[in-house]
């Protein structure tokens, strides 16, 4: 029960982030959504050690682990727009597998760059 609370209280401040960044987007009248710059701000605060990874740790590990069911209400509505990507099937299986080439090479090289500079550190 203990650990229940503790991720619902995490969830809960990754929630106010999301709440921050599109009151910032609001009173600003910005074109980025409000989530991206609440994620901006909990990447800042965390960099910075204003907020520490613990106190958001539990509530992550959840959204992480339940990935998945966050994407549901996206392949259903893009059901709704069939008659839109109907006769473009192959286009769109061609435009998925590049896309996910390229970011599966990119984040690759990202992360062995990253992984090099920190052992190197450490060394």
């Amino acid at each position: 029960m203990k650990r229940f609370i503790l991720i619902i209280i995490h969830i809960f401040i990754l929630y106010l982030f999301n709440i921050v960044g599109t009151g910032i987007k609001d009173f600003l009248n910005l074109s980025v959504p409000g989530s991206v710059i609440g994620l901006l701000l909990l990447f800042i605060l965390l960099i910075s050690n204003v907020l520490k990874v613990e106190w958001i740790e539990e509530g992550a590990q959840f959204f992480v682990n339940n990935l998945v069911f966050f994407f549901i209400p996206a392949t259903v509505g893009v059901m709704n727009y069939f008659d839109l990507f109907k006769g473009k099937g192959i286009l769109l299986i061609l435009i998925v597998l590049i896309s996910t080439i390229l970011v599966m090479g990119s984040s690759g090289l990202v992360s062995q760059s990253l992984a090099k500079d920190k052992a190197g550190v450490d060394k």
